[in-house]
């Protein structure tokens, strides 16, 4: 009983550490919409805001799946289907290409006007040379952690 409720009590805590961040994904690495969601993740909306920063979960590492139980609770999703996005606070079940927009309405939701200004023009640069966009703007990538366990570990 103990360690039920120590569990369900880490998971509480590790969901709001998780959810301060501006986009958390939970993900495993068999599944086909989670990679997709992850190459939008980390070619296209870390480099397009400047102010974001993304925590990724792998389901299969670590204690991971108590945070994303705690997930699937708080967005009140009843099936555990991946990939779970959290933006902002706004949930997101499930990967396909339609979704871009609405990811980026929630990463930009609390973002102040030059921030959103920004990300325009970052999109439209990245639209015409892409490569050269990324490379200019290589330390982008530092915006993502992978964590296990709750630990953090740059990717």
């Amino acid at each position: 009983m103990k360690k039920i409720m120590l569990s369900a009590l880490a998971s509480a805590l590790y969901f709001t550490t998780a959810g301060a961040a501006d986009l958390t994904l939970y993900y495993s690495p068999s599944c086909p919409h989670c990679h997709h969601a992850r190459d939008f993740i980390n070619n296209e909306l870390v480099y397009e805001y400047p102010n974001i920063s993304v925590d990724m979960l792998n389901l299969g590492q670590g204690d991971n799946i108590t945070a994303f139980r705690a997930a699937l609770e708080k967005c009140e999703y009843k099936s555990g289907g991946v990939p779970v996005i959290v933006a902002n606070g706004k949930c997101f079940q499930g990967y396909a290409d339609f979704m871009k927009d609405d990811l980026r309405a929630a990463v930009s939701a609390n973002m102040s006007d030059a921030d959103k200004t920004t990300a325009d023009a970052n999109r439209k640069a990245m639209a015409a040379d892409p490569e050269k966009f990324r490379a200019d703007h290589a330390a982008s990538k530092g915006k993502i952690t992978e964590r296990i366990d709750g630990d953090q570990k740059k990717k």
